[in-house]
């Protein structure tokens, strides 16, 4: 396994994480995604650790906290060989004070979080969306106190805007607060909206991206293909609406691309899919999720080898699209391009 920095930090994170919001799945979302129990999660978490992954993902939105309890007891006993990763944010019930980053929420949702998960620290909390009613003063300052206590090591973000980003990064640098080194992101073949603006952000201020959903919601595991309808047993029939959309014509010329270039290598889909992931800029890791230890085994397969420059050139052109105002002027007229050379 290959480890990386976890952006302007010292903190090594492998190439591919453990995304356990498989674990204890409830409701009409988390439950398509799995509900792996206690023993079958410690047995996925067995061979992640014997594959060199370490990290591993979770929140507290998560089947309402029942991920981060069944991680929890699939990793008790060794905590000092496992990163935990958790978000908060996100509403854990109707009142005022169950969502959100103020400083009693996230104190709370912290204090929470390390008793489901049996630990006294988390090695890396990410805010699960940017809260416009909190002052960034307010989030960045309890942060500090709760690094500083010893039960937080790194903090970082997720989904969050550029301008929310930086303004975040700005002031941390200008009080001394704890910077944030990782923005989990909705990254993948069939999603490159990254590209524009998070990912020049991450390369010049050093915050990594951990990508969440690599095979675009499902999208790109190999079970779809032009002219079939959507397999019975896709997810996608009940989960669609809850992921970022994607036009057919555009995902079916991406799984064209896909699969000459699976032929080629003797891969399957989703690991090519990983694999150009793996070798774009700011990725410090790909989470991959699993119901079972077949799938687990077939995501693994992603890393160990790489993808010719001819196959990621005719990936990226498959998958392509033209970008948004005001970036489009940069990849398109000369003059922007040579101010503004694009990150990839």
């Amino acid at each position: 396994m290959d480890y990386r920095p976890l952006g302007a930090s010292g903190l090594k994170v492998p190439a591919l994480s453990f995304g356990a919001g498989t674990f204890g799945g409830s409701g009409p979302l988390f439950s398509h995604w799995g509900n792996s129990d206690a023993k079958e999660a410690r047995r996925l978490v067995d061979i992640c650790l014997e594959a060199g992954v370490n990290l591993f993902d979770t929140a507290d939105v998560y089947s309402n906290g029942a991920s981060e309890s069944v991680l929890g007891e699939a990793i008790k006993g060794r905590r000092d060989a496992v990163l935990i990763s958790t978000k908060t944010a996100l509403p854990m019930g109707d009142g005022p004070a169950d969502w959100g980053s103020s400083r009693s929420r996230l104190i709370r949702s912290v204090d929470a979080a390390l008793k489901r998960l049996g630990t006294d620290y988390i090695d890396l909390l990410q805010l699960h969306a940017f809260d416009a009613s909190t002052p960034v003063e307010e989030v960045l300052s309890t942060f500090d106190h709760l690094v500083r206590s010893g039960k937080l090591r790194y903090v970082g973000v997720s989904n969050f805007s550029g301008w929310q980003v930086m303004k975040s990064l700005a002031l941390a640098e200008k009080r001394g607060y704890p910077r944030y080194v990782a923005h989990q992101v909705y990254y993948s073949l069939v999603g490159r909206d990254y590209e524009w603006d998070l990912m020049p952000l991450g390369l010049d201020q050093g915050v990594g991206a951990l990508v969440w959903s690599p095979l675009g919601w499902g999208r790109l595991t190999g079970k779809i293909r032009r002219g079939q309808p959507l397999p019975q047993k896709s997810r996608l029939h009940d989960t669609a609406s809850f992921g970022p959309p994607v036009e057919d014509e555009h995902l079916f010329k991406v799984i064209d691309a896909l699969e000459a270039v699976a032929a080629e290598t003797g891969k399957t889909v989703p690991q090519v899919a990983i694999n150009w992931l793996l070798q774009r800029p700011t990725v410090s890791s790909v989470i991959i999720g699993a119901r079972n230890e077949e799938q687990l085994r077939q995501n693994l397969g992603a890393v160990g080898w790489a993808l010719t420059p001819e196959q990621i050139k005719a990936l990226d052109g498959a998958s392509a699209v033209t970008a948004p105002y005001p970036y489009f002027p940069y990849r398109r007229q000369e003059g922007f391009a040579r101010l503004n050379p694009p990150a990839v």
